[in-house]
């Protein structure tokens, strides 16, 4: 009786000396959070579909800083239907899918990882010429500079998750230990590089550069509070755009300061290690950084009434409509 118990347990009974053990929890612990998970994955989804779609669809809206938050959100996208699912199943279930789409789905991470990263870097960069030289903004900062950037972003992130980890993807299931998990094991050389290049220097250009954007945003939002009882109708546009270019660095600003306090505490925990750390915490910290990317299209639509209108528009079919696309969705009708 207790061998048969002892083989229910296993992820593959019938080679009980190299199986794994099946993940095991309290049913209220183990169930409900999977459940909420889940419905948090479903938000993450269709959230970030109506940010891709809206940004897509509006030709309004293609604007280099907007184009800057598509790439977010696909990568965002990616999170809520692929990744964190990922996750899901292996904290719950055996993995039966064998070493080579478990190589695959830890290089899938590591790519969306690092281009969500990128393009964080990529946005501070966009509200740092915005705000520190506005004159050339335009001239700088153009749809197809963007588009490339993002591009480049994209490959960068698939080249360097190719580099990191191409042992496990040359050699598929070389660090598991038994059948029936999915693990990845990076060297000591390849982490410290991992270290520097996906935490600690774009960590250190996004401080850099929001820290430099909120000196000058609060010099430039002192000034025009002191000139606007004497500024002229003419000059009413350029305050305006000012106006306007100082609400997108602080909207901008909240994507990034919520996305540092998602991100930070998920590789402290990875550099940490299991041996300080429970792996339940590890898979807390790893879902609180998750989250992050349901929590950017709400914060489009808490700052942005833009977004809040293209919502409505696709919501109601009334992007079906012929012309839709040419609809100017930053103004209200």
């Amino acid at each position: 009786m207790m061998e048969t118990e002892d083989q229910s347990e296993l992820c593959f009974p019938q080679i009980s000396n190299i199986s794994c053990r099946k993940p095991t929890s309290h049913w209220s612990e183990g169930v409900l959070l999977t459940v909420l998970l889940y419905i948090i994955c479903i938000f993450t989804v269709v959230l970030n579909l109506l940010v891709i779609i809206s940004v897509s669809h509006f030709r309004k809206l293609h604007t280099p800083t907007n184009l800057l938050l598509l790439s977010l959100a696909v990568s965002d996208l990616l999170v809520g239907f692929f990744l964190w699912p990922g996750e899901i199943y292996l904290r719950t279930s055996c993995w039966t899918l064998g070493d080579v789409v478990c190589s695959l789905y830890n290089f899938s991470s590591f790519i969306v990882t690092s281009a969500s990263v990128g393009n964080m870097v990529l946005i501070s960069a966009d509200r740092y010429v915005a705000i520190c030289d506005p004159l050339h903004y335009n001239t700088k900062v153009t749809v197809k500079r963007i588009q490339l950037c993002v591009c480049l972003c994209w490959f960068f992130a698939l080249l360097y998750s190719s580099a990191i980890l191409k042992d496990d993807l040359t050699h598929p299931g070389k660090y598991k230990s038994c059948h029936g998990e999915c693990v990845i094991v990076i060297d000591y050389y390849a982490g410290v590089v991992d270290l520097v290049v996906s935490f600690i220097l774009p960590l250190s250009i996004i401080i850099t550069l929001y820290m430099r954007v909120f000196v000058v945003a609060v010099s430039q939002a002192r000034a025009m509070r002191s000139h606007v009882t004497s500024v002229k109708l003419q000059h009413s546009v350029t305050v305006r755009a000012k106006k306007s270019e100082l609400k997108a660095a602080r909207t901008l600003g909240v994507l990034v300061l919520v996305f540092l306090m998602c991100f930070c505490p998920y590789y402290i925990v990875t550099l940490a290690g299991d041996s300080l750390l429970s792996a339940l915490f590890a898979t807390y910290v790893l879902n609180v950084y998750y989250l992050n990317s349901c929590l950017n299209p709400l914060i489009y639509a808490l700052f942005y009434p833009w977004f809040r209108r293209a919502v409505e528009h696709i919501l109601t079919l009334h992007i079906l409509q012929p012309g839709s696309s040419g609809r100017n969705i930053l103004q209200t009708s």
